[in-house]
């Protein structure tokens, strides 16, 4: 029994997006209905690792969901769509601006019979503006919204952060609207629409790249390992590997000075404050990198844990799997698959102390609930059988 029981979601969305909006929701107990095309479903069914055909990646994505195939090409299968609209507190979707309105489902027409809908859209730049039918996807976005420019070492490529983080932003900003927006349906009735662009949730975590511009004409640039006009904060080379550290603050600072046998550095009154360390910033990276670099990257972390600064290693997947603090917290779990895979799966984010999330449900096989669903808003046995032969479901 989640804090979101009760709550009725329907998801037409496909790939990242949208679909783990929908995830989050249903981590929480929200009951969530997946609208697939039939034969094929949403490719990401079909992306990255396969076991017996799916995706692992799926397990993830879609556990807690019901499937319903439906061919959205057919009037009969929106009629359908529309009337599970209609019972539904929540629609999400992440189809290209315009998509929505051809098949007759934009907002003003699904509040005329369901005044109280939250409707959660997601695109590459938005509802409205000069972009709006252009197609977008994370990448797109992570350039668009400033990310881009700066992952990468100076003059040199810049790269992917390795996920698509672009999508997983916007997911959680589309996650924070739909609250928001049923907190205001309880005292107005009112439902509304949650516009979210990719670009604009990668841009709205790009903290202070804006306004330094605006006040200064700074451009950030692209800073590698290091966290520009914060110091100390880099990766050090360690002799069997990489250590992160962080020691971006007074104390912190001191400690760490003390902790790597610089205690010239630990107490010059020159380097106190964060813009007096910036300024020499280089010299500081020296001595942390110099006593590093003999060092075994475990000695390097026994050494600064002990002195309660923060460090950490690269982690793998491998890494993650093995690790005691993961399993302790439940961030590691596990899900047997339709076809019989037992597969780790990431835990429950965030951590609820009264009405925690839980995974109660592995991801659906292909329209595996179809009948059921499509029962439950009207669909006689015999429609359904007229349904398949015709290939609408």
């Amino acid at each position: 029994m989640g804090p979101l029981t009760g709550l009725k979601v329907l998801e037409m969305g496909q790939l990242i997006a949208g679909p783990f909006a929908a995830k989050t929701l249903a981590d929480f107990g929200a009951d969530v209905i997946k609208i697939e095309p039939p034969g094929t479903g949403d490719p990401l069914r079909q992306w990255r690792l396969l076991h017996e055909g799916t995706s692992v990646w799926w397990q993830v994505q879609s556990r807690n969901k019901k499937s319903v195939t439906l061919d959205l090409k057919s009037p009969e299968a929106r009629d359908i769509v529309r009337r599970l609209i209609d019972e539904c507190d929540v629609l999400i979707e992440n189809f290209k601006p315009g998509v929505m309105e051809s098949w007759g489902f934009d907002h003003t027409t699904l509040a005329s019979t369901n005044p109280g809908l939250v409707m959660l859209r997601i695109s590459g730049y938005g509802q409205t503006g000069p972009y709006k039918d252009r197609p977008g996807f994370g990448v797109v976005a992570e350039a668009m919204g400033g990310l881009r420019h700066l992952t990468a070492e100076p003059g040199r490529v810049p790269v992917r952060v390795g996920v698509s983080i672009g999508d997983t932003l916007a997911s959680l900003h589309g996650v924070i609207g739909i609250l928001m927006a049923l907190h205001h349906r309880q005292t107005t009735g009112q439902g509304q629409v949650i516009d979210v662009a990719l670009y604009e949730a990668v841009f709205n975590c790009m903290e202070s790249l804006l306004p330094e511009y605006s006040a200064f004409g700074a451009v950030r640039e692209a800073a590698g390992s290091a966290l520009p006009g914060i110091a100390p904060s880099n990766a050090y080379a360690c002799a069997d590997g990489w250590v992160l550290v962080a020691g971006n603050g007074d104390s912190i600072f001191t400690r760490l000075m003390a902790a790597i046998g610089r205690d010239d550095l630990a107490g010059d009154p020159t380097l106190v404050g964060n813009p007096a360390r910036v300024a020499r910033v280089a010299e500081i990276d020296a001595a942390i990198g110099a006593w590093t670099a003999p060092r075994t990257v475990a000695e390097v972390l026994d050494t600064l844990n002990g002195a309660q600064v923060p460090a950490g290693r690269l982690y793998t997947a491998k890494d993650i799997a093995e690790d005691p603090h993961y399993r302790a917290r439940g961030m590691i779990t596990q899900v047997v698959s339709a076809d019989g895979l037992a597969v780790d799966v990431p835990g429950i984010v965030p951590k609820l102390s009264a009405t925690p999330g839980g995974i109660v449900r592995r991801a659906p096989t292909l329209g595996e609930d179809t009948a059921a669903v499509l029962r439950d808003v009207g669909v006689t046995d015999a429609q359904l059988q007229a349904l398949r032969e015709r290939g609408v479901i």
